[in-house]
């Protein structure tokens, strides 16, 4: 038997609510709530909860549906490029992706592939390794046959910018790696996930070379910036998504970027109950310091001569200096998760302690769930955490893909 919340949501909606107004009148936990936005089980005691608060009985919020009405769904496969941590590898899996190898250069990252997920074949190696062997027969696929190539290079400047010389306007850099994969196992989609400023990277020259490049290889290509926040992250994070389709799929096969979601998460509905982990923590000065800031402030919040100490040559420097002494609000959601937990131009300072947010704080904030385990060194995981593509925001352009992937 599977279970499905349809109901409960729609329930909400009768009742003006959010899920973040039902987690806390129900007095459930933020994994309870993950669990029921998959359609997965919950206790019994969870589910009496629930119904105490709405007033309903259980087959107002519950729907049980036999295994034999659950269309079997296929499993498309997929291999990634720059797995890193696995936000992104672990979001198209959740939305019916079997993955059949992931590349990863960093030890610590690989280990906290292989920890999580066993059965995944991850390849802890520099990919100029991998991308110059025959792929077809390294990964026993035919040509075309792969269903989605998902990864993203970090971005670099391209030297023969401009001349159009194909893949060769690569050469040298990482995303070469990522275009010889394309070029050699012709996959029927793939999706390039970067930093929004690749687009105005090298006014413009770098991203146009990459499009360039994706269209020799024979992909049509669509893009757009998404906000994390849209999509059921806690954490305002911009990405820019590329979808390719290969040109003889491009007249069968349609691509929409998912809808935002109506309800957009703050930090309220994922820190109260956050399991403890290891983190780091200010100097005992800073920490003063951050205790006379209010949630949602920042330095110019605090006497002006105890900022103008703390910040020394920045308080003259131009611009608002936002992110100087910035302390996050519970009724707010994360800015950008980053890959150090405590830069002096960039704070992010925990709404309720004078102290960094933990790794599994952080990790909450790009949608892991609590039982994604981090490998590795306390700075390490810090960064893996950082680097990683939000899970929500992977399962929802996977979901996307996957429909268009159906229409064949």
């Amino acid at each position: 038997m599977a279970v499905r919340y349809n109901n409960l949501w729609k329930l909400l909606i009768d009742k003006n609510m959010n899920k973040t107004d039902l987690k806390e009148a129900a007095g459930i936990s933020f994994n309870v709530m993950a669990r029921m936005s998959k359609n997965e089980t919950i206790s019994f005691e969870s589910i009496e909860k629930i119904c105490y608060a709405l007033n309903c009985n259980i087959g107002d919020i519950i729907e049980i549906v036999k295994e034999s009405e659950i269309k079997t769904a296929r499993k498309y496969t997929t291999i990634e490029l720059f797995a890193g941590a696995g936000g992104l590898a672990l979001g198209i899996e959740k939305a019916g992706f079997n993955t059949l190898g992931l590349i990863e250069f960093d030890r610590d990252a690989s280990d906290t592939l292989k920890c999580n997920c066993p059965e995944w074949k991850v390849i802890n190696d520099d990919i100029a390794n991998i991308s110059c062997l025959d792929l077809p027969e390294y990964f026993n696929l035919e040509i075309g046959e792969l269903d989605l190539l998902s990864g993203g290079a970090p971005c670099q400047s391209f030297s023969y910018a401009g001349k159009r010389l194909g893949l060769e306007d690569a050469r040298g850099t990482l995303f070469y790696h990522y275009a010889k994969f394309l070029e050699q196992l012709q996959p029927k989609m793939f999706l390039f996930e970067n930093v929004k400023g690749l687009l105005s990277h090298d006014k413009g020259k770098t991203y146009r070379v990459i499009t360039n490049i994706f269209q020799s290889c024979g992909y049509s290509i669509k893009y757009k910036v998404l906000n994390a926040w849209d999509y059921g992250v806690a954490q305002k994070r911009e990405r820019l998504i590329t979808i390719g389709i290969r040109n003889d799929l491009a007249d069968k096969i349609t691509f929409d970027f998912p809808a935002p979601h109506k309800y957009k998460p703050i930090l309220r509905d994922i820190l109260l109950d956050c399991p403890k982990s290891e983190g780091s923590s200010y100097s005992e000065y800073k920490r003063k310091i951050f205790e006379l800031v209010p949630p949602g402030g920042y330095w110019r919040d605090i006497p002006e001569d105890i900022a103008k100490e703390y910040m020394k040559s920045c308080w003259y420097m131009d611009g608002g200096r936002t992110g100087i002494l910035r302390r996050l609000s519970l009724d707010e959601p994360s800015l950008a998760v980053l890959t150090s937990p405590s830069q002096k131009q960039t704070d992010r300072c925990h709404p309720l302690e004078a102290r960094p947010f933990t790794i599994r704080e952080n990790a909450r904030c790009q949608s892991f769930p609590d039982d994604w385990q981090f490998c590795g060194s306390i700075g390490s995981q810090y960064k893996q955490v950082g680097n990683a593509v939000p899970v929500n925001l992977a399962y929802e352009i996977a979901l996307q893909i996957r429909k268009s992937l159906e229409e064949i």
